[in-house]
């Protein structure tokens, strides 16, 4: 079913392709919302039945060219997906379009085999400028760009924190045709150098990746020096897995032409997921999980992802398991970034078959081999929780997500279950099996924690801390932050 709904043109986000009519300056200034003919006005296209998808369309029919066919076939892509379908010829007929599907449906294709349709019709300067919230998944979007476009000689680069700013600052001069960066370091960078915003002078497209993250009010100035240096006639596409209230205020989005696709029933898991959950006392946590990793090759699992809530928990695990013996890459952002990509290909690649990770690896990574994703720490979010165990289970692939539920996570969890719709099944195991091991955990994390203080981790936790209390001072943000975590639930 489509609705249309009435927007607001004066939404900074989105472009501006419908100038409002010009006053006399002694004119008594007047509200455009109620002096504008309503029939004047544009409106949000709604696509609130996606199950409407045809099954028999195919990439050509969708708009797409022939070499983008051929890669599609290439890289194993039969069809589209339903949120390719109804997105992709939107945005080749020049649309804003807002994207809202579940984990693993091929969002990023949606937007990126559009943008490199257009590319190879008139390829100039930078072309498209893609937003993301992390710096490991604006590489895994880089990837995808570089396979799509194999046959374009396509010009990527990626401008994320923990890189060279020189470097960045003269791969931009150069003008690739596809930029993709966190927020933080393209605002660094188009601040620190005159010379850098006019190369954004004509890109084409704007594509927030992950938008509900990045519409947070944490970005909020990033994003303002970043519309700065776009034209008002680009195109703006977002796509997110979750709606939250940033995103639900943007039904009212675009003086453009705007198309908001929703396939969208709450925070919904795939069917294909097994979600479980084991109650244990939380001095035993260690103990289980150990349990659960030795279990892996009788589970037939290939390789799995743990998700803590903090760096200092993700630092001593990989310690632990480094003191047991069990092969392991760590993943948080107290590391440098060649540290974290390193961590992120060895467990890519097989050499690590698990991976610990803060929820800097939660949203977007796309490892068809993970078929187990623990929550050691239970989120504080819902929307968190179905980012997590969306690593698994993707692209019609089964999985499984184990949380370990402590008795101060019981309300946690019935949140969880509450958005989801559905109860979480026991973890079946034997206690006493579990717990023969015990003596052997409790020793290695005695040592671990030895090796975390030699190391002088809680030093540079304390220093990274107070930096980043200082920068949210500087922006304004703590008040805002605190009274936000309050109210930030997910629009339902």
């Amino acid at each position: 079913m489509n609705e249309e709904v009435e927007v607001d043109d004066n939404f900074p986000l989105f472009s501006r392709k419908i100038a409002p009519k010009k006053q006399h300056p002694d004119s008594p200034k007047r509200n455009n919302t109620t002096t504008q003919n309503p029939s004047q006005r544009p409106y949000l296209q709604k696509e609130t039945n996606p199950s409407s998808t045809p099954n028999h369309l195919s990439f050509s029919d969708i708009g797409l060219a022939e070499w983008a066919v051929n890669t599609c076939k290439e890289l194993g892509m039969k069809k589209p997906t339903p949120v390719q379908c109804h997105c992709i010829p939107r945005i080749l007929a020049g649309e804003d379009v807002l994207g809202l599907a579940q984990t693993g449906s091929g969002k990023t294709a949606a937007f990126a085999l559009p943008i490199l349709n257009k590319i190879a019709e008139d390829p100039y300067g930078i072309f498209a400028l893609v937003v993301t919230p992390t710096r490991e998944l604006a590489y895994q979007l880089s990837e995808q760009f570089r396979a799509l476009g194999s046959c374009l000689n396509l010009r990527c680069a990626v401008v994320v924190g923990g890189m060279d700013m020189l470097n960045q600052a003269q791969t931009l001069m150069k003008r690739p045709h596809v930029v993709i960066a966190t927020p933080g370091r393209i605002k660094v960078l188009i601040e620190a150098n005159p010379d850098i915003p006019p190369v954004f002078s004509k890109t084409k497209f704007l594509v927030l990746d992950e938008a509900d993250r990045v519409l947070d009010v944490g970005f909020e100035e990033e994003l303002r020096v970043v519309f700065q240096c776009l034209p008002k006639n680009r195109q703006t596409l977002l796509f997110s897995a979750t709606m939250t209230s940033n995103l639900q205020t943007l039904l009212e989005l675009s003086a453009n032409k705007a198309y908001f696709y929703e396939a969208y029933e709450g925070f919904k898991t795939v069917e294909s997921l097994r979600q479980q959950y084991v109650f244990i006392p939380k001095n035993v946590k260690d103990v289980y999980l150990i349990y659960i990793l030795t279990k892996m090759e009788e589970m037939n699992i290939r390789s799995a992802i743990i998700f803590v809530s903090t760096c200092r928990t993700c630092h001593l695990l990989s310690l632990l398991l480094e003191e047991l013996d069990i092969e392991a890459a760590a993943l948080h952002s107290f590391k440098s970034q060649s540290l974290r990509l390193a961590a992120l290909h060895r467990f890519k690649s097989g050499q690590a078959p698990i991976l610990l990770a803060t929820d800097v690896a939660s949203r977007g990574l796309d490892i068809p081999t993970v078929d187990l994703v623990i929550n050691y720490d239970i989120p504080r979010f819902p929307r968190d929780y179905v980012h997590r165990v969306g690593r698994t289970a993707r692209a019609g692939r089964s999985g499984l997500a184990v949380s370990f539920v402590t008795q101060n996570d019981v309300i946690l969890i019935h949140e969880i279950e509450g958005v989801l719709g559905k109860q979480l099944d026991k973890f079946e195991c034997k206690e006493n099996e579990v717990l023969d091991d015990i003596t052997k955990v409790y020793k290695a994390k005695r040592l671990a924690t030895m090796k975390m203080m030699d190391d002088g981790f809680e030093e540079k936790a304390k220093a990274r801390k107070a930096q980043k209390l200082k920068t949210l001072a500087e922006k304004g943000l703590l008040k805002k932050r605190s009274k936000k975590r309050k109210r930030d639930k997910p629009a339902m």
